[in-house]
């Protein structure tokens, strides 16, 4: 059984994480300005690619990793990485203007975050559910809420440290966080079982994955575009000022918090399954509002990327639970490859607006058009909500076996 400063480390790490994993989209104004990086939408969206790659290597191995070296290894190996990340996006502020400089730094940090993420996430989901065995699904979406908490907070950090002059203060608040998370959490057992177990099996990936993964891929993609592009669509299509456009960004993860809290705490008479059907008709629909504005409703958009984000709010934490629930002789691997196709839609999202652009599509044609992936994803929803409520909890997780000694 876990113990009390166990538990909130663990919700304590998502949060943190949350503001890692938004630092660099907050900041894409700072990135797109003449006045600091000046990068084109291209290059700006190329620099999440080797955070993707990193993150699908990272979470594809993460399972595999916890058995040979522990899970706290592998979750204290995360958090360095995202640290180390933090620390090149500082350095790069000091040689901001010098291209040649400061683009492959840039690089290398999202390569470290993408690492990082991928790494810390699929364990931390694995410490919800082993520290709360009666509890998995309320577990799993209380973290996955405070992640969201920490990727609302990072486009706030970034309105006020802007207003400052010193937008830097975001990754060297990161860097703050990480260092104190990482000395709390190396005193701490944190094992993913009491003791000694086998290695699982090895077992075919079952048909019936592929199809939790292209939803969960379509899934990254829809977020991604609210996530990464939210800003720019603001300034550049709705004429909205940078603080406008940082609320947007706000509003957006802040809707995703809300509503995993929300869908956590109604799931008695709200079944997890009608959910699941239901919020990516609310994306489609978010994505159809944002395409329709026009210049001069900065205030419709703000409304429109919040409405995205509660359509957005559950349905990655859901698809983890249904997964576990029914993929069972995969479990000790489906938190890792469910992680590992959402960066895929990430990736595909983060760089693939720029090469559209060039074809002479706007940002607001763009977000429509995905509305088209949100109405697929809403099909194949119906296709992976259960029948019938969720299996009883004790059946319903079986965290990833490990073989766990001290650290």
């Amino acid at each position: 059984m876990a113990s009390t400063t166990e538990n909130r480390v663990v919700y304590l790490a998502g949060t943190v994480q949350g503001i890692v994993l938004v630092t660099f989209p907050a900041a894409s104004t700072i990135f797109a300005s003449p006045k600091y990086y000046g990068l084109s939408n291209s290059q700006y969206g190329d620099m999440f690619l080797p955070q993707v790659v990193m993150a699908i290597l990272a979470s594809l191995l993460a399972a595999n990793l916890a058995w040979r070296i522990t899970t706290k290894r592998v979750y204290m190996l995360g958090l360095t990485a995202s640290l180390s990340s933090m620390g090149l996006l500082l350095i790069s502020a000091a040689v901001k203007s010098d291209f040649a400089a400061a683009y492959p730094l840039l690089l290398i940090a999202t390569a470290l975050l993408g690492a990082g993420f991928g790494l810390t996430v699929p364990v931390l989901n694995t410490y919800a559910s082993v520290f709360h065995p009666g509890s998995v699904n309320s577990a799993v979406l209380v973290l996955n809420a405070l992640l969201g908490l920490g990727t609302v907070l990072a486009p706030v950090f970034v309105a006020i440290y802007v207003g400052l002059d010193i937008w830097w203060g975001l990754p060297l608040t990161s860097i703050v966080l990480l260092t104190g998370l990482l000395l709390v959490s190396i005193r701490l057992p944190l094992r993913a079982h009491a003791g000694p177990v086998a290695r699982a099996p090895r077992h075919r990936i079952p048909r019936r994955f592929w199809v939790y993964a292209a939803f969960i891929t379509l899934y990254g993609i829809c977020e991604t575009m609210n996530g990464n592009w939210s800003q720019l669509e603001m300034t550049k299509e709705l004429g909205a000022s940078a603080t406008q456009a940082s609320l947007a960004l706000a509003a957006f993860w802040g809707m995703v918090t809300i509503g995993r809290v929300v869908f956590a705490v109604a799931g008695r008479w709200l079944p997890p399954r009608v959910t699941y059907r239901l919020l990516p008709v609310v994306v489609a629909g978010a994505f159809v509002l944002i395409s329709q504005l026009s210049h001069g409703q900065a205030a419709a958009g703000i409304g429109a990327f919040a409405l995205a984000g509660l359509g957005c709010s559950a349905l990655l934490p859901l698809t983890i639970s249904f997964g576990e629930a029914e993929l069972t002789a995969m479990s000790a691997a489906l938190t890792g490859g469910v992680i590992a196709f959402y960066q895929l839609g990430y990736g595909i999202a983060a760089f693939g607006v720029g090469p559209l652009q060039s074809t002479g599509l706007n940002l607001s044609a763009i977000f429509g058009g995905t509305a088209i992936i949100a109405a697929v994803m809403a099909i194949l929803a119906n296709l992976l909500a259960p029948s019938g409520r969720l299996r009883p909890q004790s059946a319903q997780a079986k965290p990833a076996p490990h073989r766990e000694r001290a650290a």
